[in-house]
This record gives structure tokens, sequence and C-alpha cells, in this order.
């Protein structure tokens, strides 16, 4: 991890500027911006917008990060983006590039390339040094903020929310939602410091809640040039902000982008999202299996109140994994005392938080959580279990990803 800027903007220089040539939108938060913005790609799919969704991280192949009108790009087509980033940094002076900075550029290369109409970027980490960042964006929002990344990027939701307001641009709107109000003030004032149009998002709208299943929300939104029902296949409270986010940023596209913002393309987009990975659903040998990447304090209370809502507290066995550098015992507060039972499965990344760690860090929400040595032997496990309780992957997204392909992989074999 770097970060800065200097790098991503020498080499987008030397490729002539990809990032400028399309249209783009920045799409910052601690949690809700990979929902936000898909929820926005499958609103452009819908208004057949020409647009290209660049996400991070991916949970089984990279190719995930990247979709061209909603659809993941193949191998063969990020190869063609990456050739020309890799040439530009070898070039003399040569230019070391991260992994993500690499990734970013090939995503500017392939947007332009393809001659997107719009370009919609979920911003890595924080805002004002995010590789990203170097793209002129006509609207950038922040969909929330928590404490996450504090090391980076500070230890007070005020420090970090001046972070993320690094993405608002002069003359621009400037998208926010914060529910705590040192943030929010943040927000506000960074935007009008920087000459950027302000959008209080808990000022403009509003969001009502019908139903919460497995299956999706079904809510409720009145926000300007905007009222009525909506569904996503998303699921959880969570959601429906998430796409009234997506829906408000539409409508700010749409002096760049018109024919985005349409009622009918709104309602059809937001029907169709596709986001794997949150509280997505599987059935295998006739058992519920949940993956929700709930990687931090905020996600975690998300899922809590999603398991409340749907009446099923105490009702799962819960297979929990976090990265060591993340705050594992608050996670564990607000998540493990409501599960049925609790089996602890480190990711293989070498940051993953290992399963004597685990047991120690959650020791004081669940002493009885039991230790496995991966996800699929946890997964096993559970599965073997009499009583039948769904099981949800919980924690980490390289957890989740590792689940997901396990689960795929058992899907295919059936």
């Amino acid at each position: 991890m770097r970060l800065g800027l200097a790098a991503i903007d020498a080499v987008c220089e030397r490729l002539g500027r990809p990032e400028r040539r399309v249209p783009s939108i920045l799409i910052a938060g601690t949690n809700g911006k990979g929902s936000t913005a898909a929820a926005l790609s499958a609103i452009a799919k819908a208004a057949r917008v020409r647009a290209g969704l660049y996400t991070s991280p991916h949970l089984i192949d990279v190719t995930e990060r990247l979709r061209v009108d909603d659809e993941d790009v193949s191998r063969g087509e990020l190869g063609e983006a990456l050739a020309p980033v890799f040439a530009a940094a070898d070039g003399a002076p040569a230019i070391a590039l991260t992994y993500f900075e690499a990734l970013t550029a090939a995503a500017f290369v392939a947007f332009a390339e393809r001659r997107r109409e719009l370009a919609i970027l979920e911003v890595g980490l924080g805002g004002r040094f995010d590789a990203t960042n170097v793209a002129p964006a006509s609207v950038s929002v922040v969909t929330s903020i928590g404490l996450d990344h504090t090391e980076e990027l500070g230890p007070t939701l005020a420090r970090i929310a001046a972070e993320k307001a690094g993405v608002f641009r002069a003359g621009r709107p400037a998208l926010g939602r914060a529910e705590a109000a040192e943030a929010r003030e943040t927000l506000e004032r960074a935007a009008r410091a920087v000459g950027a149009e302000w959008h209080d998002a808990a000022e403009e709208i509003r969001v009502e809640v019908d139903e919460v299943a497995l299956d999706g929300t079904r809510f409720r939104v009145e926000a300007p040039d905007f009222s009525g029902a909506l569904t996503t296949p998303l699921a959880g409270s969570h959601q429906a902000w998430n796409a009234a986010l997506a829906l408000r940023a539409a409508r700010l596209l749409a002096p760049q982008v018109p024919s985005l913002s349409t009622d009918d393309a709104i309602r059809r987009g937001l029907a169709r999202v596709r986001w794997p990975g949150r509280l997505e659903s599987f059935r295998l040998r006739g058992r519920l299996v949940l993956l929700d990447g709930c990687h931090n304090p905020e996600g975690a209370e998300a899922l809590a109140r999603f398991l409340a809502e749907t009446g099923r507290v105490g009702r799962y066995a819960i297979v929990f994994g976090a990265m060591s550098d993340k705050d594992i015992e608050a996670i564990a507060a607000r998540l493990l005392p409501i599960a049925g039972s609790v089996l602890l499965a480190p990711a293989s990344s070498p940051r993953a938080a290992g399963a004597e760690e685990l047991s120690r860090r959650v020791a004081s929400a669940r002493p009885d959580a039991e230790a496995c040595p991966d996800v699929e032997h946890a997964l096993r496990h559970a599965l073997e279990r009499s009583g039948g309780d769904p099981i949800i992957v919980a924690g980490s997204l390289y957890l989740v990803g590792e689940a997901r392909a396990w689960l795929l992989s058992q899907k295919d074999s059936a």
C-alpha cells in the first residue's frame, strides 16, 4: 500500500491522460461505496448508457474489478488494458506502481479506449491520496464515515471525513452522508472550502424501508425530482440507503449524462443490482449459507441489524475471520453474541489474523468460539452439525471470497 498520487499521475501523463477522456464519478466511504457504485452501474445499463465500473477488492478473480456495461471484463481484456500501463511505467525513468495503482490505470485505459460515456470509480482507501483521485470527477459521493483504517486515515471521525472529502471538486456536486455530526460537518466544511456544490443526503433524501428479506429490500425514497417505491435484490435496510444514494448521484450526473437519470432506468436498474459477497445467499445440502463482508464495526452492526430485522437472531452458525489490523474486538462485540454458534477461520492472506489470534481477540464476546484451520474446514464442520441452522460467513472480504469459491465449486459438482 502507498498513499499518494505521484506515481499514478506520472503514469497517466505518459498514457495521454485516459482518466480525463471519460466523465467520471468518485464514490468514497467507510461502508456502502461498493454497493452504491454497483447500483449506479446497474442504473447505467438499464438506461443504455455505456459505463465502466471499477471496484476493489475482488472476491475470486481480479477481472471482477472492472466491469463494462455491468459485465466483468475477460482476462484477455484486462491484459490488453494493463499492457500500455506496464509499458508506460517501464519508461525512463521507471515508475514503480503498486498493484492497486496498476489496476486503476488499467481501468482508465479500458474505459477510455472503449469510449465509455461514464466511469464509475470506487475509491480504494480514504480519498485524498487514493489512486482513483487523479480522475476529474463530475460528481463525488461519500456514502458513510466510520472508524476504519485509522492508522492511515486518522483516529477520529472528523479526520477520516476530511480524508474522504479529498474527492470533492470545485464547481462540481459533492453528495455526502454521515450519521455523526462531527463527520457531517467536516464534509460540509471541506466541500465549501474547495468550492464544491454541497448536497447533504440527510437533508435531501428520505428513505422508508417497507420490507427486508433474504431476497432483497423494498423501500420508498423521497428525493429531489423523485418519489416512489423501489426494490433492490441486495438485502438489508442499509442497502436501501445505498440505492438511494445511487439514485441521487444519477440525478446529479444528469447534466453530463442526461439519459442516466430517467425514472424507468432507476427503477429497472436498482431491481437488478449485482454485488456478490454482501448478504449473498447460497443453498448447499439443504442449508442456507449467507456471505457478508462486514469487515469493520459499522458493517458488523449492519449485519446484526439485518439478522434482527429478519427475526433470525440466535439462529445462525457464524463462520468468522478478519484481518489482523482490523478492530476485531469491536466487530466481535457487535456480531458474535447474537449467533447460535461461532466457528473461527483464518483467511489465507498474510494480513489475516490466525486461529490463535482470532480466539484471543473474540474471547470476551464468544469464549465458546471454536477455531478451524480455514474456511473450508469451518463450512464442512458447520454443515455436518445437526439442527440445520443457517450458516453465515462474515468478516473479511478475503474470507468471503474463499468461501464463495468453495461454495461455487460444490454447486458445480452437485
